[in-house]
């Protein structure tokens, strides 16, 4: 049988991390037939629910895997911590800007990463998702504090800010969120949060952000043009082909990767367990083509520079959702794919919300990665002046 449970891919991957070479389908009776080249060390998959903060959970996951490659034991991290002290900083921006900036639960894996850097990090335990729920639920708190801030601008209206503003606001975060700790006990320990993150041995100087377009210089930063990036972060430009090298050469060397991706294609089919580019676009495809799409492997398009710039420009490629690779994997024709642990939980399909991503499928829609600078190989690292 080639189907594989999900627990297996969890045992295989955290505890032993050598298991021996056995055959997965993409779901259960799929055509995909899937032998892992390499598996890293990495978290039980989550459930971001009805939330739209998939880059706190992705780069949490590769935070977790850090941990894991480091020689650390293995901590479930707060997303919501990261979400919490985010919406802090996002709010008084929103407010500088008059309104005039994306302010929702989107953002980039630099965000994330500049928490880690400004304000530490807590488990899970000490800063778990408000009110006993199991999974986040955060409409209502992104209208609210939308439609709050929204009204602080216009009744300034030319004038002073109410000087409480940023108080009632920060009520409302607390509200929805919870108190921000100070300090913690953990494990007979008294920490702060970045008293806990030093001590976990997580330097947010050590991550670095890269992704490949030619309406930017190769080998320089700049600022990625997509609407969750409010923040205004810069990332690092390499050419597509380097882009994959960084990836491979993170995955060979035991280094994993957050990867941010468009999943509004035909051919992101996480239900399926895969992520390829077909050679005809859907609405060239007959019914019968559609039907049987992801049933077994075939011939996809080969990705140039171009095409990936192209789609970017004309809005088919935007800025959808972050995950997390962890490993490589062949199929039964000899094509590489990511292993790709995703944040829709492991009810999300058959393998337990892992995903196989082709390579050129990772070639079009990614907008960006997030990895460990020493997972960068040297020549490229040089180019870049990262040392």
């Amino acid at each position: 049988m080639h189907f594989k449970l999900p627990f297996l891919l969890f045992f295989c991957s955290v505890i032993a991390n050598n298991c021996e070479a056995q055959t997965i389908t993409n779901k259960k009776n799929g055509g995909f037939i899937f032998t892992p080249e390499k598996e890293i060390n990495y978290t039980a998959v989550k459930n971001q629910y009805k939330s739209s903060t998939c880059w706190s959970f992705s780069t949490l996951s590769f935070l977790e895997s850090e941990l894991a490659r480091m020689g650390k034991p293995v901590v479930d991290l707060s997303e919501m911590f990261v979400v919490r002290n985010t919406y802090s900083i996002k709010g008084q921006k929103y407010v500088r800007m008059q309104g005039t900036i994306n302010f929702g639960p989107g953002s980039e894996f630099h965000d994330a990463i500049n928490i880690l850097k400004l304000k530490g990090i807590v488990p899970d335990q000490v800063y778990p998702i408000k009110g006993g729920l199991t999974k986040p639920e955060q409409g209502e708190a992104d209208n609210v504090l939308k439609a709050m801030l929204n009204e602080i601008i216009k009744t300034h209206d030319g004038g002073k800010l109410s000087a409480n503003w940023k108080d009632v606001y920060e009520g409302a975060l607390d509200g929805y969120y919870g108190k921000l700790p100070e300090s913690f006990d953990y494990n007979g320990k008294k920490y702060t949060p970045k008293s806990y993150a030093a001590e976990l041995g997580l330097n947010a100087d050590d991550y670095i952000e890269l992704g490949s377009y030619t309406h930017h210089p190769f080998y320089e930063k700049f600022i990625l043009e997509v609407s969750d990036n409010w923040s205004w972060g810069e990332i690092y430009n390499v050419p597509l082909n380097e882009l994959q090298q960084i990836a491979d050469n993170a995955i060979n060397n035991n280094y994993t990767v957050a990867w941010a991706s468009d999943v509004s294609e035909f051919g992101f089919a996480h239900k399926n367990g895969v992520a390829i580019v077909p050679l005809k676009d859907k609405a060239d495809m007959n019914q019968a083509e559609k039907d049987s799409a992801f049933n077994k492997p075939y011939e996809e398009r080969v990705i140039t520079q171009e095409m990936r710039q192209l789609a970017f420009d004309n809005l088919t490629t935007t800025d959808d959702h972050g995950m997390h690779i962890v490993g490589t994997a062949k199929d039964q024709n000899g094509k590489r794919y990511y292993m790709v642990k995703n944040s829709w939980g492991t009810d999300s399909n058959d393998l337990g919300g892992i995903l196989y991503v082709s390579t050129s499928y990772f070639n079009y829609k990614t907008t960006s990665i997030l990895v460990h600078k020493k997972a960068i190989p040297a020549d490229i690292a040089k180019k870049l002046n990262i040392k």
